[in-house]
């Protein structure tokens, strides 16, 4: 499985390297190869290299700086990769990046256009807490009718943390339905938002230890291929963390 995470040195304030690591210890335990590489501030980016392309949250300042460098020179590649079916998985931050803008006051950041969102800085408090959603857009994307059916009944649980508020365009699928917590803006009732292979959340905390189930779903769809032709794992500890983290977040 070959994975690139974009600008991991910026957009890294949740432990975002955490679902990294998830993946690449997964694979492992499978016996499937597992590569990473990194592109930052100024670095290239193929199209057609990786399976699965990261990005994850930052700071303002932070994000506005790779924001810029995304559409300078990342962009292309990117939404080439998304062309042909690879996985893009953007968090927090990097979601709001995959959308259209990100509106900050007078300013606004460009995205690179993957989801059909905007997201702007609404006066008021952060949206801040536990938060679970039932992941009913991962139905709309890759897998027969038993492995949507399967995707539709699965529970995401997280934290998260945001100032914007992000609206979703008339046609876009979110990624879920809010249990408990905010999700995309405190008001719609949906979390995060899905266009084939590309994914967008606000959960992160980080996201794939609380929810190996989404890691596997990852995993195989990367590879093209259905979870259930994925090797089981003893997953006890697993289940009992995602099951602690539904628990708390009210869901």
């Amino acid at each position: 499985m070959r994975v690139c995470a974009l600008y991991p040195d910026l957009l890294n304030i949740y432990a975002d390297r955490g679902n990294l690591l998830v993946l690449e210890r997964r694979c492992a335990w499978r016996g499937l190869s597992f590569e990473l590489r990194t592109s930052s501030l100024g670095d290239g980016l193929d199209g057609e290299l990786h399976d699965l392309y990261y990005l994850g949250g930052g700071q303002d300042r932070d994000q506005q700086l790779c924001a810029e460098d995304l559409i300078a020179t990342k962009a292309d590649a990117l939404r080439q990769a998304a062309a042909r079916g690879a996985v893009v998985l953007g968090v927090c931050g990097g979601y709001q990046l995959l959308g259209h803008s990100y509106s900050l006051g007078e300013e606004q950041i460009a995205g690179v256009g993957l989801l059909d969102l905007h997201t702007v800085r609404e006066p008021g408090p952060r949206l801040i807490g536990n938060v679970a959603i039932e992941a009913t857009g991962l139905a709309a994307a890759r897998g027969g009718a038993a492995a949507r059916g399967a995707a539709a009944r699965h529970v995401l649980a997280g934290f998260e943390n945001h100032g914007g508020r992000t609206s979703l365009g008339a046609g876009q699928q979110p990624l879920g339905r809010v249990l408990a917590g905010h999700g995309n803006d405190g008001r719609s009732g949906y979390e995060g938002a899905v266009s084939g292979n590309v994914i967008g959340t606000y959960l992160h905390g980080p996201l794939l230890p609380k929810n190996v189930w989404f890691a596997d779903w990852l995993i195989a769809t990367a590879l093209g291929i259905g979870a259930a032709d994925l090797a089981a794992l003893p997953d006890e500890l697993e289940a009992a963390t995602h099951a602690d983290a539904v628990r708390v977040a009210g869901a």
